[in-house]
């Protein structure tokens, strides 16, 4: 699909900003995954579509919350391990190969940016394929651990459900009481998936190597986020304190709108393609803009 002539004009201006400004750091949130379908959390006003994800505290504190959640998980998992990158996340692993982006921080767990060949990608919230035991903090394969779960609960194995954005599922009215969580096998400790949960602090070192490539770059552009959350708020407070110019291309309302210097309110697949072709496609296109 062609980019349209709205999107082709916003994509112009966005380009003339980035050229100006050719070392960038990328933030990029839920939204630039929905065309790979994982579904993301907020609507156009940012306000949550289903309930809010599990709290660290709870997901610790309760048996409950854990066999909810793993249950979910067992259901969720299948539909999430076979996401594929979709256009907006080959655009910026092309912007990356032809010197534009500097630093990508994505607030996703899903990988899929480097599936698709960005290599400068800080995982703010880590990654949804590995699972670390909160006891040893012993790290293994999540699709390892989903052999575990289906071993214990056998009975789950057919059941489905609609696709929940954390890679989980959204299960509703279902008896979570009998089903089986397998602890560590190395120390018996509390399982977990390697992302931060709501409630859960990014670890203090990646957020300062993120800050520390902001710092050295020239423009923060933010893809897909509401920014509703601070973790990834802060990379745009961080940027207006540095004097930093701010680009966003989102289809909704976010938490920093008074802070952009320049917003595309739209879709970010097509954004991004027709920036990729302009600045990454053919020679003397960066220079036909500036």
């Amino acid at each position: 699909m062609q980019p349209s002539s709205t999107t082709t004009h916003c994509a112009a201006q966005l380009a003339e900003l980035l050229v100006a400004h050719p070392r960038w750091t990328v933030l990029t949130g839920a939204g630039i995954s929905t065309d790979s379908g994982i579904p993301d959390y907020r609507d156009a006003a940012g306000a949550w579509k289903r309930p809010a994800p599990v709290q660290f505290q709870d997901f610790m504190g309760s048996a409950a919350t854990r066999q909810r959640y793993w249950a979910r998980s067992l259901i969720g998992w299948p539909v999430f391990r076979q996401a594929r990158p979709n256009a907006a996340h080959e655009a910026l692993a092309r912007l990356e190969q032809a010197g534009h982006v500097h630093q990508l921080i994505t607030q996703n767990v899903d990988g899929l940016h480097q599936q698709a060949g960005s290599r400068m990608v800080v995982d703010l919230h880590g990654r949804l394929d590995q699972v670390v035991c909160m006891g040893c903090r012993a790290l293994s394969p999540r699709s390892s651990y989903q052999g575990a779960l289906l071993q214990a609960n056998g009975s789950w194995r057919h059941r489905h459900a609609p696709a929940a954005p954390d890679g989980d599922a959204d299960l509703h009215g279902v008896d979570f009481s009998t089903f089986q969580v397998p602890p560590c096998p190395r120390c018996g400790g509390i399982l977990k998936p390697d992302v931060v949960f709501y409630g859960e602090n990014v670890p203090r070192p990646r957020v300062d190597a993120a800050l520390q490539g902001l710092m050295q770059s020239q423009l923060l552009l933010v893809v897909g986020s509401s920014l509703m959350v601070y973790s990834g708020l802060r990379f745009v407070r961080a940027a207006r304190a540095q004097g930093l110019p701010v680009a966003a291309i989102n289809l909704g309302a976010t938490r920093a709108d008074g802070d952009f210097t320049l917003k595309h309110a739209g879709p970010c697949a097509p954004a991004l393609a027709a920036l990729a072709q302009m600045l990454a496609g053919a020679p003397g296109a960066v220079g036909s803009l500036s």
